[in-house]
């Protein structure tokens, strides 16, 4: 959510971060909106001081035996009016409210302006791609062999379901362990385990409402499965005043994440990149301002260490102003080099949010010494998704007839097993 003061001291500058975005100028219309908005104020506030007055003098009247008659006119018709300025006035500042809401974060000035991801740039890659004696094969070809029951789950469910068992199950869930484990032990979030379903101000405050509605699930009774452990852990904070000490907040969950995946139709289709359900290890960080710059770096640094620990070949990007997400301010994404593939893919995205999602939420800390309270910083971050993991661990530790080693960091949560062998 936007602050309209800021629009209004700099609207150059709010317009030329939607254009950075590929967006038109706004601050015109939202300030023409803002200002009636006020002014219905200050009618408002104009009439009830008026009523007050004429109250006053119908008693006054009355004390000196005077006919009171016009007065009380005139408080009626002042009764009669001040509902229909206060009816204006809640529409008017609704419709303001309402495209605020509606109008993406504005980029840091170090993001590549760019339409989409063949514009974003490549801030590092880390790690030996693998040299394989025979031809890689992808995941969808090795995976059912090893419990990837592509079939069973649409039979199931229909379309992007998949059913785990034996060797994927346990693979599967090993991984989901080693994130929490890692990211709770070494580096610092705290574990939580969060509802799966949310009201829709959890879901606005962290931005996929209204806009993104058709992303998501929602049950019968209005509420609506997350898409990813962001909304839940980032929503902790939600209409609360911290004190500046208790930060920076950082909260870790692994959850099953639903989405409609609405705007994919046609994309991997085949085997087990994008799925209606997966699991994921979620990081996110509450802040104070000046620490959020070194939150984001630490927050990808996490990441980072988990594919480390795992033996992945992978690069960090900088996504462009047209390839980030609706609150981002900046992204990093994570990829991962998947050799059946032959291509780098997303397999974690690290945003700094700014004070965008605590407007929403009403996320605010009070500063040490001081009266007053600001908005919180909020950081979200993949750490990692655990399906798409499971591809990358399958296809970089394939062996020549179909079995899969297990990376030594998995080995202890997997009961010291060492090679997947396929069935």
């Amino acid at each position: 959510m936007h602050d309209i003061r800021s629009i209004r001291e700099n609207p150059k500058a709010f317009d030329a971060g939607l254009a950075r975005r590929g967006l038109a100028p706004q601050s015109a219309a939202l300030l023409a909106t803002d200002e009636r908005a006020r002014a219905l104020t200050t009618e408002m506030q104009a009439v009830l001081a008026q009523r007050n007055e004429a109250s006053k003098a119908i008693g006054a009247a009355r004390a000196r035996r005077d006919d009171p008659t016009d007065l009380m006119a005139e408080v009626a018709a002042l009764k009669e009016r001040l509902p229909l300025i206060e009816t204006e006035q809640k529409q008017v500042a609704e419709e303001l409210s309402a495209a605020l809401a509606a109008i993406p974060n504005l980029p840091l000035g170090d993001v590549p302006k760019g339409a989409g991801e063949d514009d974003n740039a490549l801030v590092h890659e880390r790690g030996t791609l693998p040299d394989f004696a025979f031809t890689p094969a992808e995941h969808d070809a090795i995976g059912p062999a090893l419990g990837l029951d592509f079939d069973t789950g649409v039979k199931l469910s229909g379309a992007r379901f998949t059913l785990l068992r034996g060797h994927a199950a346990r693979l599967h869930s090993a991984l989901g362990q080693f994130m929490l484990a890692t990211l709770s032990g070494e580096h610092g979030y705290e574990q939580v385990v969060p509802p799966l379903l949310v009201r829709d101000e959890a879901v606005f405050g962290t931005g996929q409402l209204p806009k993104f509605a058709d992303d998501l699930f929602r049950t019968t009774d209005g509420r609506w499965l997350i898409p990813t452990a962001e909304v839940s852990l980032t929503n902790i904070v939600r209409e609360s005043i911290l004190s500046e000490d208790e930060l920076p907040l950082r909260f870790t969950a692994l959850t099953a994440c639903f989405r409609s995946e609405a705007g994919a139709a046609g994309r991997d289709t085949r085997g087990f990149i994008r799925q209606h359900q997966f699991e994921k290890a979620e990081m996110v960080s509450i802040t104070t301002p000046d620490q959020s710059e070194a939150e984001h770096e630490r927050m990808t640094a996490a990441a980072e260490d988990i594919l480390t620990k795992l033996g992945l070949p992978f690069r960090r990007m900088k996504l462009c102003t047209g390839d980030m997400g609706f609150t981002a301010a900046r992204t990093y994404d994570l990829e991962v080099w998947l050799p059946g593939q032959a291509r780098y893919r997303e397999i974690s995205s690290c945003s700094t949010c700014g004070d965008f999602q605590a407007r929403r939420m009403s996320a605010r800390y009070r500063p040490a010494g001081e009266k007053g309270t600001r908005f919180v910083h909020t950081l979200n971050g993949s750490g990692l998704a655990v399906g798409r993991t499971l591809v990358a661990v399958i296809e970089n530790y394939q062996q020549e007839g179909g079995a899969v080693a297990v990376p030594e960091a998995l080995r202890a949560f997997m009961g010291g097993v060492e090679r997947l062998e396929p069935r």
